[in-house]
């Protein structure tokens, strides 16, 4: 169990990502996607949040707003109990790293390997000489890399070994936070197991904070102490990782945990759907069109996320009963 008396290194209040959607010769607004719409969720210091949902629910657009690689079109975010700042992004560029996806295309190609450690050590840390070439050699061990691999170039590297570089660039920063974006799902399952691994015993060796998402169920729920669930750009179930899966409170929750595949077994979601048009959204709950559970009340009123029982909050007019 966490300590909760542990103060949130990460909050997030009201987050919204609204893009306009442009057509014709003149370029005239047509309309918006709201990618992110009214986020909110604290994480605390030495917790995993993992972060799930179907392509398209915000789950990317959100963790670009949290590295300040996009503007939010309203809310706000406080890294360490400071608001994130686009003015200074190397405050928080020592605070706060991403974690890429696919990890060979987010290495420069025409870098080596010293050369993509080393630019993160200058220009956050000052450091330069005998201290840079010790740190990098440093951030190489502790991701169970040979120091022969730094003269080579991304493309001669697997993707395991190219995501171990992506980990260790990012903790090149020193940062206390880490956005693992969809980190294993580009990697054999055995490399990812491998890479797990690591993110494990990094986070209890250096007392890192992680933000995690992907789309697999089974590595969110082992790898993460809370779940936040995301549909249409809005968070619909947050609660224990032990328990948001076993025993969902929203019917999307339970839609998802059923649709995750299992050897031997059919696959569930008899409801599966697709996700709304989002450039026009329905009006209530955007999950009506696909809930078995859906009511008048549902299809004119969007619900909004509260408590349940216990620890766990759903945004649901009819929360499943345990």
């Amino acid at each position: 169990m966490l300590d909760q008396t542990r103060k949130p290194l990460v909050r997030v209040r009201d987050l919204k990502m609204h893009f306009p959607i442009h057509a014709g010769l003149l370029r005239r607004r047509v309309g918006e996607v709201k990618a992110v719409d009214g986020i909110s969720f604290d994480v605390m210091e030495g917790e995993t949040l993992g972060l799930v949902g179907e392509s398209g629910c915000g789950k990317s657009t959100l963790a670009r707003m949290l590295v300040g690689l996009l503007p939010p079109t309203s809310g706000s975010i406080e890294i360490a109990g400071k608001a994130l700042d686009r003015a200074d992004p190397a405050a928080f560029g020592r605070l706060i790293q991403y974690v890429f996806q696919d990890p060979v295309s987010s290495l420069n190609p025409r870098k080596t390997i010293h050369q993509i450690m080393a630019a993160p050590l200058r220009q956050l840390h000052g450091l330069k000489g005998a201290a840079l070439e010790s740190r990098i050699l440093e951030l190489f061990d502790a991701v169970n890399l040979r120091p022969e691999f730094l003269t080579r170039y991304p493309h001669e590297f697997s993707g395991g070994q190219a995501q171990r570089i992506g980990i260790a660039r990012a903790l090149a920063a020193d940062a206390r936070i880490l956005i693992l974006d969809e980190p294993v799902s580009a990697l054999d399952v055995s490399v990812q197991a491998q890479v797990l691994n690591l993110l494990a015993d990094l986070k209890a060796r250096l007392g890192l904070t992680y933000l995690f998402i992907s789309h697999d169920l089974a590595v969110v729920e082992a790898v993460s102490d809370r779940i936040a669930v995301l549909y249409f750009g809005s968070v619909v179930e947050t609660g224990p990782a032990e328990k948001v899966f076993a025993a969902p409170r929203h019917p999307y929750t339970k839609l998802l945990a059923a649709s995750a595949p299992v050897v031997g077994q059919p696959l569930g979601g008899a409801q599966a759907g697709e996700l709304p048009d989002p450039l026009n959204p329905p009006p209530g709950c955007a999950f009506a069109g696909r809930c078995p559970r859906a009511s008048d009340l549902c299809r004119r009123d969007v619900p909004r996320l509260r408590l349940i029982e216990d620890d766990q909050f759903a945004a649901c007019h009819h929360p499943i009963s345990p």
